[in-house]
């Protein structure tokens, strides 16, 4: 799985993060950012959530 964050409609609510932090966090200007893809089934599952959570849908996973 790959994951995709569109930084430009980011609205920094911090669910990503706090959903998944082995894949998200908030960069030094407040944005969300993809710093490591998902390494493992537990992580994929937990980005695909934060993806489906994600309330201005800007986060994309494909397989």
């Amino acid at each position: 799985m790959t994951v995709e964050l569109d930084r430009s409609g980011c609205i920094a609510c911090g669910l990503c993060e706090a959903t998944c932090p082995a894949v998200f966090r908030i960069a030094d200007d407040g944005l969300a950012e993809v710093y490591q893809q998902p390494a493992d089934a537990v992580q994929q599952a937990d980005a695909q959530q934060a993806a489906d959570s994600c309330p201005v849908a800007v986060i994309h996973t494909a397989d």
